[in-house]
């Protein structure tokens, strides 16, 4: 686990401690790109049905993905003091993974902006998560939505980040 560092000055905060939008009209607009993950785990028997297209809700893999290419697209008004930004790329893919049982879950957001889109990758995964279970809830309750993270990021005056992945 990286260190966290301790000499950020709160930017989302005034000097009279009020909340605030970091101020990034002064920064270059450059590209950035982020890639965000998570995984749904679930019980073997739905796991299969939905590989088999037999969810009574209909087509979950693919609502998922749609919803979280939306959620993206929706993340300054989802998340409060988030730039709305003008998203180049959106890709939500859906990997099923045996080992679990389940899916992984990845999503990559490009623009060229101020400022970075990890929360809109973390938002795509974390709604197309969501929405895997909202379709699939008829078949198992117990589904768990595991280990949302930020996988790298490229861009930006605080440099690229990239870490290890995790299983």
């Amino acid at each position: 686990m990286q260190e966290v560092n301790q000499n950020l000055s709160l930017t989302h905060l005034n000097d009279q401690g009020d909340a605030q939008m970091v101020d990034v009209s002064g920064k270059s607009q450059t590209l950035r790109e982020a890639i965000a993950a998570c995984q749904v785990r679930m019980t073997l028997a739905t796991f299969t049905a939905i590989a088999a297209g037999n969810a009574p809700k209909g087509d979950v893999l693919g609502t998922a993905k749609i919803a979280g290419i939306m959620a993206a697209k929706q993340t300054s008004n989802l998340i409060p003091l988030c730039h709305p930004l003008p998203l180049g790329k959106i890709e939500v893919n859906l990997i099923p993974d045996a080992e679990l049982p389940g899916y992984q879950i990845r999503a990559t957001v490009v623009t060229k902006a101020e400022t970075g889109v990890e929360m809109e990758a973390l938002t795509a995964v974390s709604v197309a998560a969501l929405t895997l279970y909202d379709m699939a809830k008829a078949l198992e309750k117990s589904m768990q939505i595991e280990n949302i993270r930020l996988l790298s990021k490229t861009g930006g005056k605080s440099g690229d980040y990239s870490v290890k992945e995790l299983k």
